[in-house]
């Protein structure tokens, strides 16, 4: 299936761009396409203890199974102010 990938704030800057179109098998978990996006960048893995993963409107953790067309959206923690 084929997942859309969003990098928001500095993990732009990390992977160079602010998205990517990922091809992943059906039933494919966060977890599974993080270790994709390492392989292919392997500076954002030194995010990975702090990175929050969105699926559609929410955040979820690695164990989330995504579903085709689903929008992922890649963040670094979330500062107030």
């Amino acid at each position: 299936m084929n997942v859309r990938v969003q990098f928001f704030s500095r993990l732009r800057d990390v992977t160079g761009a602010s998205s990517a179109e990922l091809e992943l098998r059906d039933g494919a978990t966060v977890a599974e396409l993080v270790e994709k996006l390492y392989l292919q960048t392997p500076a954002l893995r030194e995010w990975d203890s702090s990175i929050l993963v969105g699926a559609g409107v929410e955040f979820v953790d690695r164990t989330h199974v995504i579903t085709a067309g689903e929008e992922i959206a890649i963040m670094p923690p979330v500062q107030g102010g």
